[in-house]
């Protein structure tokens, strides 16, 4: 083995040449590298991984990869899986290398030599393929779990108004314009790694996203709505969102607290799953507020608590827009029946629902009452309701 040894060692130079041509003429990504990294770092890597063929074929018997080779291969791969090399371009150049050397094998081996040349190769390959694998996959793994905490402290930092630059320089995340600061609502806990990727899908960038407080950042003027819907269909189940729009990063904090109080007006009134602003939930906002006034208001409606189907009746009838012939189909009554109905609603709660500005009380009150129920009893989970909740758990 020692003359044929030689004779692939006086061919490194060329092998390695070969070899950097066919990866960039082969492989996207070290076809997109620039002419000088592929000529020094790459050049320098493949020429490495010939050294140890070479030695793998002067020592013959025995084992085709050393402890300390083994370590040095591990240790590479995780090197370039800390430089975003994917895992596809790393085993890509591995396998053009063993293509290139086995043609080479064949040019200047002896008929008695080759076979047990090729033994060595696959043996090597055999070694040092499954350690490269899972080498390169620990050290993604780390990276993506890293890569999450930091892109979740910088989403925190910027709900809570604290400095974000440095970390959206770990995070190679540009802050910068609008965005619209967006918190969800779900029936129940979807896989983090399933919303993620809607999101994802969707804006076409990865997304800060924090999936405890449940709250994101979308570039830009996003499509909310649209979001909204094709998150529904990932997840297989209805979604309630509020979106605010952030003009530049320093109104984050106070569009956060604006998304937040708008979704939980959504949750406390019950309203159906979709995309919601302050625009749409402005009058239950205002009443929103704690005092007497609330509780006098919602009261209102207390003489009606023995008589659940006037209050779904008042309720319907509110709904859509005091139309009686609308409300009595949606009720499956006849229209004398609502009538009665809704004349037992003025008798007991003393409001006629035909002076406009008592009807006006009567829909507030509505309001009102549903506002003083929990948000628990709508069975969703979502946003935490603090600048703060993006940095819990």
């Amino acid at each position: 083995m020692s003359d044929l040894h030689a004779r692939m060692a006086a061919r490194v130079g060329d092998l390695t040449a070969v070899v950097v041509a066919r990866c960039a003429a082969e492989s996207p990504f070290y076809g997109a590298l620039p002419r000088a990294t592929l000529q020094g770092e790459v050049a320098r890597s493949i020429a490495a991984v010939h050294a140890l063929l070479l030695r793998a074929l002067r020592d013959g018997g025995g084992e085709p990869l050393r402890p300390g080779d083994l370590t040095r291969l591990i240790e590479w791969s995780a090197r370039r899986a800390e430089e975003r090399v994917p895992l596809e371009a790393v085993i890509a150049a591995y396998l053009i290398g063993a293509e290139v050397w086995w043609q080479t094998l064949t040019e200047v081996a002896e008929p008695g030599e080759l076979a047990g040349a090729g033994g060595k190769l696959l043996a090597w390959l055999h070694a040092a393929l499954p350690a490269v694998v899972l080498a390169h996959q620990n050290a993604q793994e780390d990276l993506h779990s890293e890569n999450k905490r930091v892109r979740r402290a910088l989403l925190g930092a910027l709900i809570a108004g604290r400095p974000y630059e440095e970390l959206a320089g770990v995070a190679r995340v540009t802050v910068v314009g609008e965005c619209e600061v967006v918190a969800f609502a779900f029936e129940s806990d979807p896989p983090s790694r399933l919303v993620q990727s809607s999101l994802d899908a969707f804006t076409g960038i990865p997304v800060l996203m924090d999936h405890v407080a449940r709250i994101a950042l979308l570039p830009g003027r996003s499509d909310v709505p649209g979001l909204v819907a094709r998150l529904e269909k990932d997840v297989g189940q209805p979604v309630r969102a509020a979106a605010a729009r952030s003009s530049v990063p320093a109104t984050i904090p106070s569009a956060a607290q604006e998304a937040g109080r708008v979704l939980d007006l959504v949750r406390r009134l019950g309203r159906p799953p979709g995309c919601y602003r302050l625009d749409d939930v402005l009058l239950e906002h205002q009443l929103a507020r704690p005092g007497d006034g609330l509780v006098r208001l919602a009261a209102k409606l207390d003489p009606l608590e023995e008589h659940p189907y006037l209050l779904e009746t008042l309720r319907v009838f509110v709904e859509r827009g005091l139309n009686r012939r609308q409300t009595a189909l949606e009720l499956c009554v006849h229209r004398n029946t609502l009538d009665y109905r809704l004349q037992r609603v003025s008798a007991l709660t003393g409001l006629d629902l035909a002076v406009p500005a008592q009807a006006r009380l009567i829909q507030a009150a509505l309001v009102a009452r549903d506002l003083a129920r929990p948000a628990d009893q709508h069975g969703v989970t979502g946003w935490q309701g603090s600048a703060g909740a993006a940095e819990s758990g």
